[in-house]
């Protein structure tokens, strides 16, 4: 559609009819492995090919367009180098149109064996808790293999007798790596090189729900006893100025992905959850939702009337709330009577039961709430509202 189109077309939020692009892309890890095979293949021949098919974590096959492809010297000390331009697809990604790049060289009577390397752009591991070796490069395990099995593919005549050396680079990662948590994790001075599949589904959630299980891993393995999960930047940034006593590993982005946040809690076996939310994702909290996304499930405006009548909201302004269409509205409408504290804390102390109710565990649970500017509005203990009930 046209952006005349899209202006010309309002579509409400929870309209599930609104469309986005659909094109999808190839992972960092996709396309560093068919940079590696790229670059192997030049080792091999002398000429590094101007396409290479690349087989995918899936099992697909894909032709990649290589770019500045070139064998460098001759003898013992030859490198070949080869880039694929990342086609993220309509996912808006840091690392759309990355060169991710790989340079392999010979390892000299080390027959059969391919040793991975970070090379400037790759981020390095710096904490426990990803599933990689500190001090190694942030390139997850299934990239790992599916590079070295690309390799492997096209490289039989060279691993028969010495190794090879594949390293790989991303000119700008470290630029790219500050549009990303990477830094929370751990992962310093570039990107991470991910893909499980290696497609990229557009607006994809997989990403986003892993690196939520991910940042609990890296504070339980830090030894943390406490994690903030929090529903966006603004929340976290509220989140952190109540709790300026946690290291920053224990704050967690969880965005819409409360069952797995939760669910990651419980298995490491964290003492204390805080969860730092505004009306909209409280309430759907309330609602007992695994995932909050306004295209997966709308706000329960039954569920926000009847907080709003328990704690004194006039009958005449509960049918107005019954018939908006968004929380927000709710909440200034029960601003202007002065209720904003108690509306709050009675959804706070509703998300707690359905939090708890839905997610069982000996953790200890802490609701803090605030307004759209990220200001405080109301902190909730788990154990005054269970008794309370």
């Amino acid at each position: 559609m046209s952006e005349l189109g899209h202006a010309q077309r309002k579509v409400r939020k929870s309209d599930t009819r609104r469309e986005r692009g659909n094109r999808t892309g190839f992972t960092t890890g996709a396309c560093s492995a068919a940079a590696a095979r790229a670059a192997t293949l030049g080792l091999l021949t002398g000429q590094v090919p101007e396409n290479v098919v690349c087989l995918l974590p899936n099992g697909r096959e894909v032709s990649f367009a290589v770019i500045d492809g070139r064998v460098d010297s001759d003898g013992p000390e030859r490198c070949a180098h080869a880039v694929i331009v990342k086609d993220g697809g309509d996912d808006p990604d840091a690392t759309h149109g990355a060169h991710m790049t790989a340079d392999v060289r010979l390892l000299p009577r080390r027959a059969g064996e391919i040793e991975l390397r970070g090379g400037p752009g790759v981020g390095t591991v710096t904490r426990e808790g990803l599933g990689l070796a500190v001090g190694g490069p942030a390139i997850n395990p299934v990239p790992q293999r599916n590079i070295r099995d690309n390799v492997r593919a096209v490289g039989g005549e060279l691993l028969a007798h010495d190794g090879l050396i594949v390293t790989i680079s991303v000119p700008g990662g470290e630029e790219m790596a500050k549009k990303t948590l990477n830094a929370r994790l751990g992962i310093l001075g570039g990107i991470s090189i991910l893909g499980t599949t290696g497609i990229v589904s557009p607006y994809s959630t997989a990403a986003f729900r892993a690196s939520v299980v991910q940042g609990v891993d890296v504070a339980a393995r830090q030894g943390q006893t406490s994690v903030v999960f929090t529903t966006g930047g603004r929340t976290e940034k509220f989140a952190m100025r109540q709790l300026p006593g946690l290291d920053e590993a224990c704050f967690v982005q969880m965005g819409d992905f409360v069952k797995a946040a939760f669910q990651s809690a419980v298995k490491r076996k964290i003492a204390q959850v805080y969860v730092g939310a505004m009306v909209g994702k409280l309430t759907k909290m309330c609602q007992g939702l695994a995932v909050t996304h306004a295209w997966k499930a709308e706000i329960d405006r039954d569920l926000l009337a009847e907080a709003a009548l328990a704690v004194g909201a006039p009958a005449d302004l509960a049918e107005l709330i019954r018939a908006a269409e968004t929380a927000r509205f709710a909440a200034e409408r029960l601003a202007v009577l002065g209720l904003t504290e108690a509306f709050h804390r009675q959804l706070a102390g509703r998300a707690i039961r359905s939090l708890r109710a839905c997610y069982p565990g000996t953790y200890r649970l802490t609701m803090l709430v605030c307004d759209f500017e990220g200001r405080f509005i109301v902190r909730v203990e788990e154990d005054e509202v269970l008794a309370a009930a």
